[in-house]
């Protein structure tokens, strides 16, 4: 029963510009080490052959060390590897793959499917039909030809493409790179193996996303697998199983804080993180003195803690109580101004100028 390992969106060399220069390193690396765990996974599931759907490389500009480290975070698995080119590092005339192939860093079990046109692996029983992306952007449905491609009897029909199936994905996915919904079916695949949407998601009982094996974004969509796939004979319904490989997890929190009990169960949720968390926390609402005193020493004890942390408290008001206004003892002229201030009562300008200038007395206390 011939064996495969899907997996896509491997995006090496990524930046996470927007992320801490702290973390935004050990996040880059690992993507590499996502590689390492499939290969090894590979080799465990003594798979036939590993599929590649696109944007192996986040950029055509990679450095040559990284072009190198993926290659060679391949040795762990000594089957074929067939790696497509995708919009991020599309088989343009001059790209990472042509460098790739310069600087002697494919390894013979690594196929670069740059072109068009069955590729024969008869000894693991199986017909490549690979779509690779020439150009960042097409129009038009590059697996088209799939249909009219003839493959030798006995051999599985196995597709690989990246780009978005029509009518499928989430509205408003780019509708570039598009890919027919029935592909499989027309094509008379047994499988097609797709890359672009980065969680895993089935199209058909033939045609599936695998998703990036590193989650790399908070949208909750099942990133951080990979699929193993299995197909009795040329015909058969593929037995699909999706496998956790990812190191981290992205998670985004939204909390509206009005009382108390709020704030604990907040509290409770950043205690329950752990180093492998890469959080967006999102908060709303509003907090007297001491509940953003606990709010800040959770926060501090939690971003500690996890790989990455980043709140927006934009939409977060402080509203200091009259307990919160005497306990800062302001005297003199700042007492003056909070008594006017106060004596506004409503305006939500005097109301915000109010809690900055208790916010600050109370970081000064």
């Amino acid at each position: 029963m011939p064996r495969f390992l899907h997996t896509a969106d491997w995006q090496i060399g990524r930046q996470f510009a927007t992320l801490s220069p702290d973390n935004a390193p050990m996040l880059a690396e690992a993507r590499l080490q996502a590689v390492e765990r499939l290969a090894a996974l590979a080799a465990a599931e003594r798979v036939d052959a590993v599929l590649v759907a696109g944007d192996v490389f986040d950029a055509q500009t990679v450095s040559e060390r990284t072009v190198r480290r993926l290659f060679n975070a391949l040795a762990g698995f000594a089957g074929p590897w067939l790696l497509l080119p995708g919009n991020h590092d599309a088989a343009l005339a001059e790209s990472v793959w042509s460098r790739a192939q310069r600087l002697g860093a494919v390894p013979a079990n690594a196929h670069l499917l740059l072109e068009p046109g069955v590729q024969l692996f008869e000894a693991q029983g199986f017909a490549a039909l690979p779509a690779p992306l020439t150009q960042r952007h097409t129009h038009h449905d590059l697996t088209a030809w799939f249909d009219g491609a003839e493959t030798p009897a006995g051999l599985l029909r196995i597709g690989i493409a990246h780009g978005s199936v029509q009518g499928i994905l989430a509205e408003g996915i780019d509708s570039a790179n598009p890919i027919a919904p029935n592909r499989a079916a027309r094509a008379r695949l047994d499988y097609l193996a797709l890359g672009d949407w980065h969680g895993s998601k089935e199209i058909d009982a033939r045609t599936a996303y695998a998703g990036t094996p590193e989650p790399d974004r908070f949208r909750a969509n099942d990133a951080g697998n990979a699929l193993l796939v299995e197909i009795a004979a040329p015909g058969a319904v593929p037995q699909v199983r999706r496998v956790p490989v990812g190191q981290f997890r992205w998670q985004q929190i939204e909390a509206a804080l009005q009382v108390e009990s709020d704030l604990d169960a907040l509290l409770d949720q950043l205690a329950a993180l752990t180093p492998q968390h890469v959080v967006d926390l999102r908060l709303r609402g509003q907090l007297d003195l001491a509940a953003r005193t606990r709010l800040q020493a959770g926060l501090g004890a939690a971003e500690a803690r996890v790989r990455h942390l980043q709140a927006d408290q934009s939409a977060l008001r402080l509203v200091p109580t009259d307990a919160d206004i005497a306990a800062l003892q302001a005297d003199g002229y700042l007492g003056e101004v909070i008594a006017e201030l106060r004596a506004e009562g409503e305006s939500e300008t005097a109301q915000d100028a109010l809690a900055l200038l208790a916010g600050v007395l109370a970081e000064r206390a």
